[in-house]
């Protein structure tokens, strides 16, 4: 397999975060998020960015999400996509979106 291939193999797909809670289950600080897809419908996520951004600061933003990584319960939460982000100097993670309004649901390619 090629690395465009192996690329390919991955969907990743631009979302509107529609709600952020506190998942106070879980055993490491993160948030419950209900990500608006577009068409793929709205799917939910337990993410670990607690450290910059807060529930009220989240709604609205557009994130970038791996849509086909299969489901997970986390502390009882059903996490269905991973919100993509990158560590900053301090090993914080930082969310990675578009610049600019696109559709939701569209490929990253």
């Amino acid at each position: 397999m090629t690395p465009l291939e192996a690329f390919q193999i991955l969907d990743l797909r631009v979302g509107r975060v529609l709600r952020a809670e506190p998942h106070e289950k879980a055993r490491k600080p993160s948030y419950k998020l209900w990500v608006d897809l577009g068409p793929l419908g709205v799917k939910q996520s337990s993410a670990q960015i607690t450290d910059l951004y807060r529930p009220e600061d989240l709604v609205g933003r557009l994130v970038v999400c791996a849509v086909n990584l299969g489901a997970k319960r986390v502390a009882g939460f059903l996490s269905e996509v991973l919100v993509l982000g990158v560590p900053d100097e301090a090993g914080r993670v930082v969310l990675l979106a578009p610049d600019r309004e696109v559709p939701l649901g569209g490929k990253v390619f």
